[in-house]
């Protein structure tokens, strides 16, 4: 059974379901981009795109309480810190064999919308990276959305790969990846969603390495890979499938770009192709 109290490095996680926002500031393009990649992904017209950008830099929040799986929100947090203290090291250790310095990302937990360095921060995004502030935000009640909405199964080596996912983009952040890409391109983001699948794959097995997980878990991360797939997930909206439109990669792809990443444990495998 997983057992991330191994884990004896510690991520920077900031805690704010509690707060109370006002309005949020105006969004930033690469916020924009989120909102609308993430809606459309998930099914909704322009139209509906549309209207949550435009409610991601004009609503007030609402109460940040919600009722749901996550209530203990202190368990969660030291979950999340012992995930992203996870990712620390690996990575760490990934730059230091190529001598370079890894910068940690920062990962802020939030309710409903919260300030970003990308302007804004809404839940209907999902789990995200915000390059301006090299900072990852997560409403972990997104979890239930997976498992009740996509069909996966869950579990915290599931919750872990997509904290894992969100730190390869900051990887490719920080080493210049999202320069060499046009994300506004859709193969071109879909190149860059399966190169932080094979980078979360990487994460997974050096903790699987450390006796944190086990080997059986690991099917927890490539369903939940699987899960979020474009293919799969227009089909259950609309019944039908748009390679054209896809942002992130079919099932197909993200789970063998986990695996990759899972083979072989080394980031240099997860090339861009």
């Amino acid at each position: 059974m997983a057992d991330f109290d191994k884990i004896n490095v510690d991520g920077n996680v900031e805690d704010r379901r509690g707060a109370s926002l006002g309005p949020i500031a105006g969004i930033s393009t690469v916020g924009i981009i989120m909102v609308l990649g993430f809606v459309m992904l998930t099914g909704g017209n322009l139209e509906d795109a549309l209207k949550a950008v435009t409610d991601v830099t004009s609503q007030t929040p609402q109460s940040s309480k919600q009722p749901g799986t996550f209530e203990d929100t202190k368990k969660y947090k030291e979950f999340a810190t012992k995930v992203l203290g996870s990712t620390n090291f690996v990575w760490e250790q990934q730059f230091k064999k190529e001598g370079y310095k890894y910068v940690p990302p920062k990962l802020v937990l939030f309710r409903n919308n919260t300030d970003s360095g990308c302007g804004g921060a809404d839940s209907r995004v999902g789990p995200h990276y915000c390059p301006t502030d090299k900072t990852i935000y997560l409403d972990e009640t997104f979890f239930e959305e997976l498992t009740n909405k996509f069909g996966a199964k869950g579990g915290q080596v599931a919750e872990g790969y997509v904290i894992a996912h969100e730190v390869g983009h900051h990887v490719q952040h920080i080493t210049g990846v999202f320069g060499q890409l046009n994300v506004q391109d859709n193969s071109q983001s879909v190149l860059a969603e399966l190169q932080a699948d094979c980078y979360a794959g990487v994460w997974a097995k050096v903790i699987e390495d450390q006796g944190i997980i086990n080997a059986s878990e690991i099917d927890q991360a490539i369903d939940a890979a699987s899960s979020v797939g474009d293919d799969r997930i227009q089909k259950k909206a609309t019944g039908r499938v748009n390679p054209e439109t896809w942002t992130h990669g079919s099932s197909v792809q993200r789970k063998g770009s986990f695996i990759k990443g899972f083979n072989t444990g080394d980031n240099n495998s997860c090339n861009l192709e």
